[in-house]
């Protein structure tokens, strides 16, 4: 199948592009002028819609069945006859897949794309044309008699570029397919219908300032919907609108670069760009878009600090407290951020020892704090210079000048009332502990720095002196001991002296004094702790029995040294004698052997010990030396007389452990006896009227007479009642029960509790027992009972006569109880 006109040409409407007249004259005279396929391939006039027709000059006639192809065919060999073969050349119908359509296009009647014909068609109007695919039917209709081709609605590239679309002929009488289907391509031809846009606008960029020309700041970028392939519909350039001599903008790149130098950020911050982006190579008649580009200029350190002013006065308290700032200067710099930065230092002045500058990190402020104390008296004034340099230095702009920047500042000082001062900020006095009542220790002393020079009264801070062991001169600040001093009990004490002016007492200063006690020899010396020696009796003469040390609470210079001696009765003694040791001790030594602690078992040994101070003190102390027994090798068995009569082997502690496990033992056996004896006697032996031996209490109400299992034994009052498991009463047990005894006398200082206990468990137990055995006392009975309460105990505060007769009629098991509570009733009328 081939598309013709007039049963030779294909044709279509086409937007500068006429295939239909092009093919036509191929056809007919074989090649076509050069200079005709580039008026038709390049010219260009817009919005020009050409209808093509067959001219008469180059019309064709139509070929009939045997001269025309298949679709898709370019030769083909014909018998003319069958006797002859001959090879002609045949003519080619025009091979086609695709058709052209002129989008947005709109008319009074619909575009004819093109024409569909076989070459099968005898024109008899027999053959009919189906087209199937991309909007036939809908967008594209054909004439199933011509094969001719509509558009019926308005197209748009931009929504679909191409319809896929397959044509078919067939009998129009069978609907049989007369040649296979043919798949075609019919394609929207772009027109300039869409102007560029930016997607991403507007657009925020930041360049330095004092940037050089040419330096790149952003690119921009636009999209054009129409088809970039062909023609020039989406070919774009850029211009800057507005925004110029400060910037520009590369035509087909989009970048946009610095165009003048040196832009400063102080003077101008900000610019507002506007850039064009124009279609069709910028010609004339394209379409364009517009966006917005705010730039702005980044802060460089071109500018250095400057001081407001040349000179700054400030004043201040000479009694203010160190650290305290005392004023403030500023350097303004224009740059901002890291840029305007900066430092301060004193560089030159009678202070700067004396006072320091920081830098406020919020305001960029110079703070001046006083380092030292001021003294009016002594300096009334200072002058500092001061100097402020950025911190962030650039290098391109260092040429520019130093960055930093100078001031002076005079400070004042004022006179404040001060306190007074001390000669001395600590004092350290020293005494004998012997020092006598009233002695003057030391002095201390003060002033007033004013120049008024107040007169200064001195105390001691009693807080620190609560024992009063000291006094002051308020006049002149000698210190005197009040009471005795003793350098064993304190060898230092610390007191806190007060001078207050007279004339202000808010003005008051102290000072710390140290006293030492120095030591005298008031202390004799004795044994460093009680000694006890230990005497073998088998010991040899000249055995060293102990070694004893002294001590002396005094501290002499020299250290101790103490002198050993016995009594004089005691130095001839016959047992023992005494040994000065190099290290300040004393050895004890026996004279014989042969001690006997049959004989004598303790030994007592006077010594005196002195000491070297001036002058020396002694004691006497008594050293106690006990004759035990040892063994071979030395080693005390045992001090005391007794062990020789204990068995051997047998100690002491032993024995008596063993007599206290007889006693526990004899203790056991007497409790055992005695409970033994209780459980067998009789409690309480009373008349058989008397039931008290058979009350059972019970907190929750029973299921009437005929439950017997109602009560709980745990419930009762007294939880030491509970005996543990209670056999059922309305069954017959299994083990035979003897009968129950007598009842015995209640002895005198028996618990009734648990004699009703005994009795009740007595009576759970028995069998035998009569019903009554079984009285429940309710302690609650519930609301609404209309046969009242059965508390005896409620009947007995009750003011009111009862008649009990009414329980005869409850049964056998009530008749007892009646009968009991009308004894009851008839004892307590007599």
């Amino acid at each position: 199948m081939t598309g013709k006109l007039n049963g030779s040409c294909f044709y279509h409407l086409s937007y500068f592009y006429i295939d239909c007249a092009v093919n036509t004259w191929r056809s007919s005279r074989g090649t076509m002028p050069e200079r005709l396929t580039e008026m038709l391939m390049d010219t260009w006039t817009p919005l020009i819609i050409l209808w093509i027709t067959v001219l008469p000059s180059i019309y064709m006639a139509p070929m009939n069945q045997s001269q025309v192809l298949p679709s898709g065919s370019s030769t083909g060999l014909k018998r003319l006859n069958e006797e002859q073969r001959v090879l002609n050349r045949s003519k080619r119908g025009w091979v086609w897949n695709q058709m052209f359509v002129l989008e947005e296009f709109s008319g009074p009647e619909p575009i004819l794309v093109g024409r569909l014909h076989t070459d099968l068609d005898p024109g008899s109007s027999k053959i009919k044309y189906i087209l199937s695919g991309d909007g036939a039917g809908t967008i594209f209709v054909i004439n199933d008699k011509t094969g001719d081709i509509h558009a019926m609605k308005r197209l748009d590239r931009e929504e679909k570029a191409e319809y896929t679309l397959t044509a078919q002929a067939v009998d129009r009488d069978t609907n049989q397919p007369l040649e296979p289907p043919s798949e075609f391509i019919i394609k929207v031809q772009d027109i300039n219908d869409n102007p560029p846009e930016f997607v991403d606008g507007p657009y925020h960029a930041t360049v330095p300032e004092m940037s050089l020309v040419g330096t790149f700041v952003t690119k921009v970028t636009a999209t054009d919907a129409d088809d970039p392939v062909y023609g020039n519909s989406a070919k774009l350039v850029y211009s800057i609108l507005e925004g110029q001599p400060y910037f520009s903008i590369e035509p087909h790149t989009a970048i946009i670069k610095t165009a003048l130098p040196n832009m400063d950020r102080e003077a101008k911050e900000e610019y507002f760009v506007v850039i064009q982006a124009k279609d069709m190579g910028g010609h004339m008649g394209g379409l364009s878009g517009t966006t917005t580009v705010t730039i702005t200029l980044t802060d460089v350190n071109d500018n250095p600090p400057k001081f407001a002013q040349s000179l700054y006065h400030f004043s201040v308290m000479e009694d203010v407290a160190l650290g305290e700032p005392i004023g403030r200067v500023k350097a303004n710099d224009l740059d901002i951020g890291e840029n305007a930065k900066s430092s301060y230092d004193i560089i030159e002045g009678d202070g700067m020892d004396i006072f320091e500058i920081t830098t406020d990190a919020q305001t960029q402020d110079g703070i001046i704090r006083v380092r030292k104390p001021l003294d009016f008296e002594t300096k009334k004034s200072y002058t500092l210079k001061v100097e402020a340099a950025n911190t962030h230095i650039d290098p391109r702009f260092i040429s520019g000048g130093p960055f930093k920047d100078t001031a002076t500042v005079k400070i004042v000082v004022e006179d404040a009332d001060e306190p007074p001062v001390f000669s001395s900020p600590t004092y350290l006095l020293e005494v004998h502990e012997n020092a006598a009542l009233n002695s003057v220790l030391g002095q201390v002393t003060a002033h007033d720095p004013d120049v008024s020079s107040s007169p200064i009264r001195f105390s001691i801070d009693r807080h620190t002196d609560l024992e009063r062991q000291f006094n002051i001169n308020a006049e002149d600040g000698k210190i005197t001991l009040a009471t005795p001093l003793d350098r064993e009990t304190s060898t230092w004490h610390n007191i806190t002296i007060v001078a207050t002016e007279t004339r202000n007492h808010s003005q008051v200063s102290r000072v710390p004094v140290a006293i030492k006690v120095l030591d005298v020899n008031d202390n004799a010396p004795e044994f460093a702790s009680e000694h006890e020696a230990f005497l073998c009796e088998n010991g040899k003469p000249g055995q060293v029995i102990q070694i004893v040390s002294a001590v002396d609470k005094d501290d002499p210079k020299n250290g101790h040294y103490f002198l050993y001696s016995l009594l004089p009765e005691m130095v001839n003694n016959p047992n023992f004698t005494i040994k000065k040791n190099e290290d300040n001790t004393l050895s004890i030594l026996a004279k014989h052997s042969g001690f006997s602690r049959q004989k004598q078992e303790v030994y007592l040994l006077p010594i005196i010990i002195s000491d070297s101070g001036n002058p020396p003190m002694s004691s006497t102390s008594t050293l106690t030396i006990r004759v035990c027994g040892c063994s071979s090798d030395g080693i005390v068995q045992s001090c005391n007389v007794e062990a020789y009569v204990l068995p051997i082997g047998l100690s002491m502690g032993a024995l008596i452990a063993i007599l206290a496990c007889i006693i526990l033992l004899l203790v056991i056996v007497v409790l055992f006896v005695t409970l033994r004896r209780h459980k067998n006697e009789p409690l309480i032996i009373k008349d058989d009227e008397d039931v008290r031996e058979n009350i059972i209490r019970y907190d929750d109400e029973g299921g009437g007479e005929e439950d017997t299992e109602a009560f709980d034994i745990a419930t009762l009052q007294n939880p030491d009642g509970i005996n543990g498991f209670l056999p059922r009463k309305d069954i017959k047990p299994d083990l035979q029960f003897m009968p129950r005894q007598g009842l015995a006398p209640v002895p005198n200082g028996v618990d009734v509790d648990e004699f009703i206990n005994v009795r009740l468990h007595e009576a759970d137990n028995d069998p035998t027992a009569p019903p009554y055995d079984s009285i429940q006392i309710y302690g609650y009975e519930g609301k609404g009972s209309a046969a009242g309460s059965l508390s005896s105990l409620e009947s007995s505060t009750s003011d009111s006569d009862q008649n009990f007769d009414y329980l005869s009629e409850w049964g056998p098991r009530f008749k007892r109880l009646g009968e009991l509570y009308s004894v009851g009733e008839s004892d307590k009328e007599t």
